[in-house]
């Protein structure tokens, strides 16, 4: 399911709708992912006490309205000694017949469940046609003493709630730990997991079996929403086949990703629609693609906004790619506002010269204009730029940063140009023609913000920056591991040197999709005032 964090009646009426559904179609048990109830993750909506209150009267509400099925519901719950719990519960004929408490506590990159919860101990079994089942909760399996616990206590099926989100790899990762979990005890695992976008969070789904000799029976499909029967007995007698979704490549996963989270964070926060710079440039392309197939072309709006130095080839691959995507486009040129504050700041600028100052007035001309019209249409403004940039501060504060979500904050440039390859080829294979023009691909990026300006001319090459980037930031490496691989220790200094001063920068961007192990924001905290400098 896709729950809407703290919208309570909301995901309320989403488990009873499934729950209804499985008992129409025979089920005997439905199992909700992790605080399926309030969605994940709730933060700091754990600290009020009237949220607990409301998630209390929920639960017992829907206990009262499944009425024969059995439901496995996750929900925060206090303990009688006043701690908060991580919890799933069985409801079954109006009551909440037991209920488990989450023992491993995951404190560590995106999570950190330790500031809200304390840890149970204690494993909870039910009775079902048979089978002794166990409930776990998500971290639970991806160390192996609640498996062991659980199979001592007489368990003979293990069912597992996820709130488990997704980056690139994260199904083998997945897949590879349930089935170690299998291998060990050899117990099978009903593993469910939830599906959508929060934030900078997305969850992709996936939900799978495995049996107990780690073999994958069933596999529900990523990134959707869906109720996914399994019949114990039939599976166990091989008289049913398996459905395991097939492997997909990673552009395409990455860019379904992409897809849902942009759709779920407009939808979620009542936008009708997003407005977004078209440039003529290879991020704006991307941008513009996702934007579209997240929310209808009718929900989107692009604009161009010409200075002085712009090629008339941005323009036309700009208005090329929104015939093509059919949305709503304008041309705004920007050289009388950028004059009106040259002019204001004539007498202050005396006898300076020309320099990156001038460069950013334009990109805020650019900001000012896309706010204003996203505040007067109520749409939200979409952020085009790239973890590349974003890195090493080749972005502009209140200028081309400007905007409420950015859903390429976490792509490499090198990944930015793949998945536009990609979305070309879909539209191919699909009897379209390609979205984004092969020359806005083809041609060096600019900023276009000074004459024949180029990116290469302020930065290395994407294809030695991006790999420096990933060791520096996601793989934690320092500057003597870097150049031990063979980059140019000049360069890779001076690359840390960017991203180290840039933090003052990253803060104030927009939140963006998460897709690697080392993102901006949630994920990778640093000081913005730090003495430390990498050598």
């Amino acid at each position: 399911m896709n729950p809407h964090v703290g919208a309570l009646q909301k995901n309320h009426e989403i488990i009873l709708t499934f729950a209804r559904q499985a008992r129409e179609e025979g089920a005997d048990l439905l199992l909700t992912p992790e605080l399926s109830l309030t969605g994940y993750p709730p933060e700091d909506l754990l600290l009020r006490s009237g949220f607990l209150q409301q998630v209390e009267q929920h639960l017992h509400q829907l206990a009262e309205q499944c009425g024969e099925i059995r439901v496995i519901v996750g929900h925060p719950q206090r303990g009688r000694e006043g701690g908060l719990y991580n919890a799933a519960s069985l409801l079954h004929e109006g009551k909440v017949v037991t209920s488990y408490y989450k023992q491993e506590l995951p404190n560590y990159g995106v999570f950190d469940e330790k500031r809200y919860f304390v840890a149970g101990s204690e494993p909870t079994l039910f009775t079902l046609k048979g089978e002794q089942l166990a409930i776990t909760i998500c971290e639970d399996l991806w160390l192996p003493a609640v498996t062991q616990q659980a199979k001592e206590a007489g368990a003979t099926l293990v069912l597992n709630l996820n709130a488990s989100p997704y980056h690139a790899g994260k199904r083998g990762d997945r897949e590879q730990t349930i089935r170690q979990r299998s291998d060990e005890s050899g117990l099978p695992v009903l593993y469910v997991n939830q599906v959508g976008g929060q934030d900078e969070l997305v969850f992709d789904g996936g939900s799978f079996v495995m049996s107990g000799q780690g073999e994958l029976l069933i596999c529900a499909d990523h990134f959707s929403e869906g109720l996914y029967l399994y019949d114990h007995t039939s599976l166990q007698s091989h008289s049913a086949p398996a459905r395991v979704e097939p492997p997909i490549d990673e552009e395409a996963e990455v860019y379904q990703a992409l897809v849902l989270a942009t759709r779920d964070y407009v939808e979620k926060n009542g936008f009708p629609g997003v407005i977004l710079g078209l440039s003529g440039g290879i991020d704006s392309a991307l941008t513009l693609a996702i934007a579209v197939d997240a929310l209808g072309a009718e929900a989107v709006e692009g604009v161009s906004m010409p200075s002085l130095y712009t090629a008339q080839m941005s323009v036309e691959d700009a208005e090329m790619e929104a015939e093509r995507l059919a949305i709503q486009f304008r041309v705004i040129p920007i050289k009388q506002s950028f004059d009106a504050f040259l002019d204001t700041l004539a007498e202050e600028f005396s006898g300076m010269e020309v320099d990156a100052t001038e460069e950013n007035i334009q990109a805020r001309c650019r900001g000012v204009i896309l706010m204003a019209i996203a505040n007067k249409k109520n749409r939200m403004l979409l952020t085009t730029g790239n973890k590349s940039e974003m890195s090493v501060g080749y972005a502009t504060l209140y200028g081309d940063m400007a905007g409420g979500f950015a859903p390429l904050k976490d792509l490499s440039k090198l990944l930015v140009y793949r998945l536009a390859e990609w979305r070309n080829r879909e539209a191919i294979r699909q009897g379209e023609a390609e979205i984004i023009p092969q020359r806005v691909i083809d041609r060096p990026p600019s900023a276009e913000l000074a004459p024949e300006q180029k990116d290469s001319d302020s930065l290395p090459p994407y294809e030695i920056l991006d790999p420096i980037l990933e060791r520096y930031i996601e793989l934690e490496q320092c500057v003597e591991e870097i150049v031990a691989a063979g980059f140019e220790p000049a360069v890779v200094k001076r690359v840390v040197r960017l991203v180290d001063g840039n933090e003052y920068k990253r803060r104030q961007a927009p939140p963006g999709v998460r897709i690697t192990t080392r993102a901006f924001g949630r994920d990778r905290r640093y000081p913005i005032t730090s003495g430390f400098r990498s050598r």
